[in-house]
């Protein structure tokens, strides 16, 4: 008989003090490693500009491929450090996963030819997947249920912050220096949060160690009912317009809108601030709701809307409201992330947090990689409002996927 139970408003419970310490920490690490897997993001327009001007005259299709070299690497490696993370705890894994990131990025910054850049970025990308479902299990585990949804939307901006830094930090190093200099950035950063997460990281309480001890092995959540497996695929739809605004976000500004690129770096920067606040907010929501479904199925049905408006605003040229859309945009389409985090590792309880959310990041970064790819194919036949039009198709089909009711086992 199964055990998972519909959430109730819950009741506020104590946090204890070392908690926010490892919530800190694990946003922190997860932000450096986003870093290094979002600078070729903001090297494409370097790398698609001819010699000329200062480029290496590639494709777009080409640029965007390895744009999501880095994210194919996670893909690799998200079960087997989230099964890692089951088995030895967090502090290891990260500091671990987080120094292999910087030695990668060292060494991108030395590549010569497009290929073996690919390859240290995707295996860069393979080590910083260390902190996904490392730093997931430490909100569960040090955070009360009444308080995950908080902590888990202050967690999930680890990732906008990441990608804010790159917004600021790739264009106008790569205008000065080059393709090697941000990389360098991204191994000084990730080798420091190595280092801060080894001394400063704990791992949180096992509660699930006495079961364990009896010798009975935990129930596979998956094998109980079909609630993961929707979750997994509603993440992978809402995942595609937020990969496609990060990547090509300042492509579109900069050369369908005639944005100026240090200007269009800024607004992609604010806009990655405003999805930050804006994962805490609907995580709070969660909270005091009691459901993270529910509040799910809200932020799918804005995807569609502001996806729509999107594409509306650079059809007709309106520069101004598709900066202001632009931002809206962004920001809903991080929203999802933490709820969905949040209510993949309640349902799969403490024995089985890290691979489910190992499987939860995979599936969104198999569709990450896709994009790519496949949305600068997309672009390069239909232009860019067609292309957003198409995209906005992904949260409409998510939003029948959204379960009815939460589930949770721990």
């Amino acid at each position: 008989m199964s055990t998972e139970t519909r959430v109730a408003p819950p009741v506020r419970e104590h946090t204890p003090a070392k908690a926010w310490l490892m919530l800190v920490l694990g946003v922190l690490a997860q932000a450096a490693g986003t870093f290094l897997v979002s600078t070729p993001a903001y090297l494409i327009v370097l790398l698609h500009a001819s010699p000329d001007h200062g480029g290496q005259g590639m494709s777009l299709a080409q640029a965007g491929l390895l744009a999501s070299a880095p994210t194919f690497g996670m893909v690799c490696t998200l079960v087997a450090w989230g099964a890692l993370v089951d088995r030895r705890g967090e502090r290891g894994v990260i500091a671990g996963g987080l120094l292999l990131t910087a030695l990668f990025a060292l060494a991108a910054s030395a590549a010569q030819g497009f290929v073996a850049l690919a390859i240290l970025l995707m295996l860069g990308g393979a080590a910083s997947a260390s902190t996904n479902s490392a730093s997931g299990r430490i909100v569960v585990g040090w955070f009360p249920r009444s308080r995950r949804g908080l902590a888990m939307g202050i967690r999930q901006m680890s990732q906008p912050l990441g990608v804010a830094a790159a917004a600021l930090v790739v264009p106008p190093l790569a205008a000065g220096a080059g393709l090697t200099a941000p990389l360098l950035v991204a191994a000084a950063a990730t080798g420091v949060l190595a280092v801060a997460c080894w001394f400063g990281i704990r791992n949180p309480p096992r509660p699930a160690v006495a079961a364990a001890s009896s010798g009975a092995r935990p129930a596979n959540p998956y094998a109980r009912d079909r609630f993961l497996v929707r979750i997994h695929a509603v993440s992978v739809l809402l995942v595609v317009p937020q990969f496609t605004l990060s990547i090509f976000g300042l492509v579109w500004m900069t050369t369908a809108l005639g944005w100026n690129a240090a200007v269009a770096g800024g607004l992609i920067a604010v806009s990655q601030f405003i999805g930050a606040l804006g994962r805490i907010a609907v995580g709070s929501l969660s909270d005091r709701v009691g459901s993270r479904v529910r509040v799910l199925r809200q932020v799918a049905l804005a995807g569609v809307v502001v996806m729509g408006l999107l594409a509306a605003c650079g059809a007709a040229h309106w520069d101004v409201a598709a900066g202001a859309v632009f931002l809206l945009a962004t920001a809903v389409s991080v929203a999802d992330n933490g709820l969905a985090f949040t209510s993949v590792a309640e349902a799969a309880g403490p024995a089985w947090s890290g691979r489910a959310l190992g499987i939860q990041n995979t599936g969104q970064f198999v569709a990450a990689s896709v994009v790519g790819p496949g949305v600068g194919a997309l672009v390069t036949a239909v232009g860019f409002p067609l292309a957003f039009a198409a995209v906005a198709l992904t949260p409409l089909v998510a939003l029948g996927l959204v379960p009815r009711e939460d589930r949770h086992a721990s």
